[in-house]
């Protein structure tokens, strides 16, 4: 299963996507549209594994979890 996090910028601009899947590194998102953004990353670079997106506020409580069940199975 991948985990994905979704945290806000400690510079205050945007949001980072963090997980140890990912292929280069941190990505991060800018603008009004930065969490959705990011979660839509994460679910597409997981849909052929399942896969927790969990989106953090600056105090570090969730706020927002996705589950994604992945559409590729094995015969």
């Amino acid at each position: 299963m991948h985990v994905y996090q979704v945290r806000p910028r400690k510079d205050k601009r945007g949001v980072d996507l963090i997980s140890d899947t990912l292929p280069f590194g941190r990505p991060w998102y800018d603008g009004p549209n930065a969490v959705t953004n990011a979660t839509g990353y994460a679910m597409h670079g997981s849909r052929s594994h399942n896969a927790v997106i969990r989106a953090y506020d600056d105090a570090g409580n969730v706020i927002e979890t996705h589950e994604h069940a992945g559409r590729f199975k094995e015969p």
